[in-house]
Parts: structure tokens; sequence; C-alpha cells
């Protein structure tokens, strides 16, 4: 039987209503079996390739040949921590690799000149990452010295000149206090490193309340109870960091401008000026020199600065 004109348009529209939904269906679930499938490839390529590990301990960790009890679970899980943490904040321990080659070789012949024990300069880097910080407390430098216990040592601190960013004479200064630390707490170096971060008063109170003379016994502080292990894990990470999964070429490690010294012990007006007349400008200036602290120097007493030009 033939359909009438208006049945058979009706029956058209319908066909194709029917057709063109089917292929829609097939289209979307096409578009979800595609979908489903890279999502499933993506997830096996992510087990397959993105592993994290666990890591293993030093055999017989040390700070300044002074043992680290490592037979001890709770000084096992704090040192674990910080491995883990140093190891796994990639981009702050690459920062760090490559900021030592610059600054150790300097702070090390301090140490040594001043019977310092090596290990102290994982402490300044531990500190400041060897830069120029300063804390929420106000301590500065790479040291870390707050602005009375850099003058007790030694350190200038003015509204023109602050050495405690004198890498040279604020290590100098951290060597004066370590000393003394190290003679208070009956020539240990792990207190003396723990009375680095809490203080000599603080450190001797709790040695007292407590009853111990061992920091490994000591209840304390987040900061401090972390202080000494950061110190262990940031040693070993760094002296070891190829086996830590960093990989650095030596072109990338960056390194120590040759510079050399003018005596200056009088006014300057303008240090921007100054660094004009030597050939060089006011940004390098205070590259070398950040302990310069204003773009003048009063100096009315005329005390003799050395300040670093570049060669």
């Amino acid at each position: 039987m033939l359909l009438k004109p208006k049945r058979l348009l009706r029956f058209l529209q319908s066909a194709s209503f029917v057709i063109l939904i089917a292929l829609i269906v097939q289209k979307l679930y096409v578009r979800s079996y595609d979908e489903t499938k890279e999502e499933n490839t993506y997830k096996e390529h992510f087990t397959d390739h993105y592993k994290i590990f666990s890591l293993a301990h030093p055999s017989e960790p040390d700070f300044c040949g002074e043992k680290v009890p490592l037979e001890r679970e709770d000084v096992k899980e704090s040192l674990d921590r910080e491995l883990l943490v140093n190891t796994y904040w990639q981009s702050q321990t690459l920062l760090f690799i490559k900021r030592v080659n610059k600054w150790f070789p300097t702070i090390e012949k301090i140490l040594e000149k001043n019977n310092v024990p090596d290990d102290f300069k994982y402490l300044a880097l531990i500190e400041s990452g060897l830069t120029n910080v300063t804390s929420p407390a106000g301590a500065k430098g790479f040291w870390q010295f707050m602005k009375g216990a850099g003058e007790e040592y030694g350190l200038t601190i003015n509204s023109e000149v602050d050495e405690r960013y004198h890498v040279e004479k604020a290590t100098q200064a951290a060597c004066d206090y370590l000393n003394e630390a190290y003679k208070k707490f009956d020539n240990n170096w792990t207190l003396a490193a723990a009375s680095y971060n809490m203080g000599m008063a603080g450190l001797k109170k709790q040695l007292e309340r407590q009853a111990t003379d061992n920091y490994y016994d000591l209840v304390l502080g987040e900061e401090t109870s972390r202080y000494v292990f950061r110190i262990v894990a940031i040693k070993e990470i760094l002296g070891n960091y190829e086996d830590y999964g960093f990989n650095v070429r030596k072109e990338d490690l960056y390194i120590l401008e040759p510079t050399t010294e003018i005596s200056v012990d009088s006014t300057v007006t303008n240090w921007a000026m100054f660094a004009q007349n030597q050939g060089f400008n006011y940004k390098i200036l205070k590259y070398h020199n950040p302990w310069l602290r204003d773009n003048k120097l009063s100096n009315e007493k005329g005390v003799e600065y050395k300040i670093k030009v570049p060669k």
C-alpha cells in the first residue's frame, strides 16, 4: 500500500530522527570508550613509571664524630623524617647542592681556623639555605644572628652596615659562639649545635629539668627537636647526592666570582657613584657586599672597611 504524501513525509521524518539519535548514541559511546581507554592507558603508564621509594638509612651516622644512636626507634624515625623531607623536596635540595659549591670553601676555611668541626657548615645551610634571609623573629644572614647576639659576638649592626650579611665576619662570630657553647656543655658538639637554635640558657635549663646530658634524651619543641637531625640528614644527602637521585653537572654548580678589595676609611656619600667610578654598577657592589645596607656610609669614626669589587 502506498502512503499518502503527508504520511510518507511524517514517516521519513520519524525515521530520520531515529537514525540521528542512533548516530549520536553511537558517537557518545565511541567517545566514552576512547576516553576510558585513554584514561586506563594513562593510569597504567603512571603506575609503571612513577615510583616513590622509602630510604635506606646510613649505617653509622654521626655529627662531628659524635654518634647518632640509630638503634633507638625514636631516633631512627626522627632521622628518617628529615631524610625523606630533604630528598623529596627536590627543588630546595638541588639549590643546596648548587650553592654549597659556591660558599662552603669560604666557610670551611674559617671553621678550620677556629677548630670548629667541618660539619657545622651544614648548620649554616639549614639555617638560611646559604641566602641572606630574614626570619620572622628578625634573625638575618647565613648564620641567622639576632641583633643582640650579633653585636655580642663582634658584629657591627646599624642602619648603614649590618655585618650579619658579611659571610666571613658572621662565620667568625658563629665560631666564637660555638666554641663557647662547646665548653659550656662539657665538650659536646651536638649540644652546642642544639643551643645554636634555642640558646645556651634555654638548653641548659632543659638539661637540668630533664636530668640528662644527652640531646637525644631531651623532650624539646618541634624546631629544636628536629634541628640536629636536619643537619645530619643534609650532610648525608649532600655527601652522597647521586645515591639519592640528584644528577648535577659541574657546569650547573654556582661559583664565587673572583674579587679584590678596596679599603674605605672615610665617608662615602653615594655608593652608586662610588661603584660607577670603579667601573661597575650599584647592583654589582651590593651583590658582593650585601652588608652595606644604605646608599651611603657616614663612618664618622674612620673605621676601615674592606669593599669587595670584581676583578
